[in-house]
């Protein structure tokens, strides 16, 4: 029986961990730092996602047959190569592959060498020079700050004045910290949104069934982008030949040009996608799974996820050993009052137990913790409703039926989660 290690403390790594304690060849599953969620089999580590020794001396010390990393920035962090260097078998990308979403402008350059499509671009590292190119741009214009910014550093301009705000914000302000060092500014794309995630060993590709995130925080796609407050898959209107086109013109040429650069892709691929019509082009790449992505695949999951990623961490990925349990799955967040900007904290939360009691219902946390006895709010995103049925409009009915049953002080959440493919 094995031990198992999963970085990182919200949603994704919760419904990572679910799936991994059902193998039966796994014993135990760690998170660190995990959240108010851990029970059973499951049990939290005080150790930082991107505190390489800790976690290291966790793994030798607790003799750890996989480590999953969940939390990208743990990669950036060097975990995967400290890991890699004493022999230890971990799934996720080296520092050197994680660059193809910790760096923006590392990941056009990548699109623009392998010919995959993507939006005409340029980088920057002064401000001026980036604002006098966006403003040659046709309206609206897309600004991203090249580094890790939670899901939160694009920013689509409709006027100048808000060109100069949103370069003013990531370059100048630096709101995202060292983020915004470096910017992409890129003409705006036109269609809708979807991803595709591919599990890579190096060599082989397995792609999961099209999904769709909601990244706005309100009905309609309005307010800021959030982190993803929630998503559905299968999505229906994107065809078997559309993924094919993604895997051989977007997945397979990017992991071509990461190993010319020995940076071998071992992990979770996620390319974010356009979708016009018949025309598909690249968003971006993400190296780790999609967070409230992963919460639905791995209700979609059939198998041991366990024997699969750590044959994806030890090159000996069999494509036949990913199935999928036929249907659809979707998560909606709730989220903080607040959320996406700041927030309180400690809200005591109630009614999972109510919830999960349904059909079909598993609630993962995410920002999450216990305090004196209580389960209360943790993060902007607190917990992810997620439901299966045969249908998506069934499988939406039981998650919203959930939703009505949980409540913290202030709790919003979308209300139109799949509303657009129902």
């Amino acid at each position: 029986m094995a031990d198992v290690l999963v970085i990182g403390g919200g949603g994704r790594e919760q419904a990572l961990a679910w799936k991994l304690a059902q193998s039966p060849r796994v014993e135990k599953v760690y998170v660190a730092p995990g959240n108010g969620g851990s029970a059973g089999n499951i049990s939290n580590i005080d150790i930082a996602f991107d505190d390489t020794e800790g976690l290291l001396k966790f793994a030798q010390d607790k003799e750890i047959s996989l480590t999953v990393v969940g939390q990208e920035a743990a990669s950036e962090a060097g975990v995967v190569d400290a890991f890699q260097a004493v022999g230890l078998t971990i799934f996720g990308p080296t520092k050197a592959a994680v660059r193809i979403e910790s760096s923006k402008t590392f990941s056009k350059d990548l699109m623009g060498a392998e010919n995959i499509p993507t939006a005409e671009y340029q980088n920057f590292t002064e401000a001026e020079a980036a604002r006098e190119y966006a403003k040659s741009r046709p309206f609206p214009v897309v600004i991203k700050a090249d580094g890790l910014a939670t899901g939160k550093g694009v920013i689509i301009a409709n006027k100048t004045e808000e060109i100069d705000a949103a370069i003013d914000e990531i370059m100048v302000d630096k709101a995202f910290g060292s983020a915004g060092n470096q910017v992409v500014v890129e003409d705006f794309l036109k269609g809708q949104e979807a991803s595709m995630h591919a599990l890579c060993d190096g060599t082989n590709t397995v792609m999961f069934p099209p999904s769709q995130d909601h990244k706005q925080i309100f009905d309609g796609d309005q307010g800021p982008n959030t982190g993803g407050m929630g998503a559905y898959a299968p999505v229906r209107w994107i065809t078997d030949e559309n993924v094919k086109f993604v895997k051989e013109q977007a997945v397979e040429p990017a992991l071509r040009g990461l190993k010319q650069q020995n940076a071998e892709f071992k992990g979770c691929l996620y390319p974010g996608l356009m979708i016009d019509g018949d025309e598909i082009k690249l968003l971006e790449f993400n190296a780790r799974f999609g967070d409230p992505e992963a919460e639905i695949y791995m209700r979609l999951f059939e198998g041991d996820l366990y024997e699969v990623l750590k044959a994806c961490a030890t090159g000996t990925l069999d494509p036949k050993s990913v199935t999928w349990k036929p249907g659809f799955a979707v998560t909606v967040v709730l989220a903080s009052p607040g959320y996406p900007g700041s927030y309180p904290k400690d809200l005591p939360i109630t009614g999972i137990d109510e919830a999960e009691k349904l059909d079909d219902i598993v609630v993962f946390h995410a920002g999450t913790a216990i305090k004196d006895g209580q389960l209360v709010t943790a993060g902007g995103r607190v917990l992810n409703v997620t439901a299966t049925g045969l249908t998506l409009d069934e499988a939406l009915d039981k998650a919203y039926a959930a939703v009505k049953l949980i409540n913290f002080e202030g709790m919003h959440y979308r209300t139109d989660i799949g509303r657009r493919s129902a």
